[in-house]
Formats: C-alpha cells, structure tokens, sequence
C-alpha cells in the first residue's frame, strides 16, 4: 500500500512540475524581420514535409528500380 501511494506521489509530483515548466513559457512573437523570415521559411518545410511524407504518399507510390518490389 505504501508503494502504491509512493507511486501515486511521484507521478503527482512530476504531473505538477510539467505544469509549471508549461504555465511559465513565454510565447512571445518575433519582433525581428529576420526572426520573422526564418519563422515563415520553417513553417514552409514542414508544410513541404507533412505533404511530401504522408502515409498515403508513401504506401501508395509506384515501385521504383531500387526497391525491393522489383520485378523482372
């Protein structure tokens, strides 16, 4: 019993700290033009990832000559 509630209080323990770490962040927008470019240029590449490296994309595009799904 004394276990369990050992357990029970470090979990406690590090769903509050987790808590804290997050309610202090600041989200505090770039003020810099050059802040602001390398924002805007991080969020292309991952627009430019999420489209290129989808499941479906990836599970339903043709065997090319060096997979292994090459036939003869």
């Amino acid at each position: 019993m004394i276990a369990l509630l050992v357990l029970f209080g470090v979990l406690g323990a590090a769903a509050v700290s987790l808590i804290v770490v997050l309610a202090r962040r600041t989200y505090a927008p770039t003020e810099t033009g050059e802040g602001l470019l390398i924002e805007q240029e991080a969020r292309q590449r991952a627009h430019y990832s999420r489209s290129t490296f989808n499941s479906q994309v990836v599970h339903n595009s043709t065997p090319t000559m060096r997979d292994s799904h090459h036939r003869p």
